[in-house]
C-alpha cells in the first residue's frame, strides 16, 4: 500500500505557486466563515445541525466544555485515523492532506478567538436559517480548493470503507444521531431548526460548488432531425449533440437531438422545434453545471 500511495505522490501535478497560495487562502477564508457563522449563530441559539461542530454544542450544553476543544479533540484523532486506515485515498494527493489538516486546526482556533463575539439573533429559526447559509457558504469556499475541514466526514469515510454503507448514507446517519441528540437535549422543536440549518447549509454548498448559473438541457426525437438541428444552429444560436437511440417497442433507429441553452433560451428553442416538427418529443430539464464554449469557463 505504501509503494502505491508514493507512487500517487510523485504523480501529482505540481501547481504554480500562485493557485496552491489561493487555494489555502480559500481554506483560511472559508474555515473563518464556518466558525464566525457558528459562533454568532448557531452555538447562542443551541442549533446542533450535525457535524463535529453540533456535537460540540451538546457537549458545551451538558459537560460545559469549550467548544473549540471539542472540535481539536474530535477533528485532529480523526485526521490521524483517516491518514492510517483510508491510507491513499485520503492524502493520494499530498496537498489535499495538507490543506485538510490546516482546516482541521484552524477553524476551532477561529471559533477559540470569536468566542466572545455576540449572538446575531436569539431567534431560534432565523439563527437555523442564517447559520446554515454562513456555515454552507464557508465549507463551500473550503471544498472548492479541493480540500475539506475534516470533521464526520472523515469518520464517514472509515465506516464507508470497513461497512459498506454508501458514503451519503454514513454521512446522513452521523449527522442523524447528532440532530436527534439535540433533539433529546434541548427538545424536539431545537431538533427540528437543526434540520431547518443543515438542510440550509447542504443547499448553499451547492450554490456555491454550482454557481447561479443553471442552464437547461433539451433531448429532441423528431422524426425531422435535420431540419431541427439546422433551426437549433441557426435560430437559436447554440450547439446540437447527435445521438443514437432506439424505439424501446419498435427497435426502430431514432436520433436523439441534445442541446444545452441558457434559461432564457428555452421559449425560443421550443418554438423553432414546434415550428419544424409539432409532434416531435422534447424533454427539458435542469442543467446545473455547463462547462465549455459559450457557457462558463473550466
Amino acid at each position: 500500500m505504501m509503494k502505491k500511495m508514493q507512487r500517487k505522490l510523485e504523480l501529482e501535478p505540481i501547481k504554480p505557486l500562485h493557485r496552491t497560495i489561493l487555494e489555502f487562502a480559500h481554506v483560511l477564508i472559508g474555515s473563518a466563515i464556518v466558525a464566525i457563522s457558528f459562533n454568532i449563530f448557531l452555538l447562542p441559539n443551541q442549533i446542533a445541525s450535525g457535524g463535529v461542530s453540533g456535537i460540540s454544542i451538546l457537549f458545551q450544553s451538558l459537560f460545559a466544555f469549550e467548544p473549540a476543544y471539542t472540535q481539536w479533540a474530535i477533528n485532529i484523532p480523526l485526521f490521524v485515523a483517516g491518514v492510517l486506515l483510508l491510507g491513499g485515498s485520503l492524502v493520494g494527493s499530498i496537498m489535499y492532506g495538507v490543506k485538510t489538516l490546516v482546516g482541521t486546526i484552524f477553524l476551532p482556533f477561529v471559533v477559540f478567538m470569536t468566542r466572545d463575539f455576540e449572538a446575531a439573533t436569539s431567534d431560534p429559526l432565523l439563527a437555523a436559517l442564517f447559520g446554515g447559509i454562513g456555515v454552507g457558504l464557508g465549507l463551500g469556499i473550503v471544498f472548492r480548493s479541493n480540500s475539506s475541514t475534516g470533521g464526520t466526514d472523515l469518520a464517514a469515510q472509515i465506516v464507508n470503507k470497513y461497512t459498506g454503507l454508501s458514503l451519503g448514507a454514513c454521512i446522513f446517519i452521523m449527522d442523524g444521531l447528532v440532530v436527534a441528540a439535540s433533539g433529546v437535549i434541548f427538545g424536539f422543536e431545537f431538533a427540528l431548526y437543526a434540520l431547518i440549518g443543515l438542510f440550509t447549509t447542504g443547499k448553499t454548498i451547492d450554490l456555491v460548488q454550482i454557481g447561479f448559473g443553471y442552464s437547461k438541457m433539451a433531448i429532441i426525437i423528431s422524426g425531422y432531425e435535420e431540419e431541427v438541428k439546422q433551426g437549433l444552429l441557426t435560430k437559436v444560436d447554440r450547439g446540437v449533440t447527435k445521438l443514437d437511440g432506439y424505439g424501446g417497442y419498435t427497435n426502430d433507429k431514432r436520433p436523439v437531438l441534445m442541446c444545452v441553452v441558457g434559461r432564457n433560451e428555452v421559449t425560443k428553442l421550443k418554438q423553432v422545434v414546434k415550428t419544424i416538427d409539432p409532434n416531435a418529443f422534447v424533454i427539458v430539464t435542469n442543467a446545473s453545471e455547463v462547462l465549455g464554449k459559450g457557457f462558463k469557463n473550466k
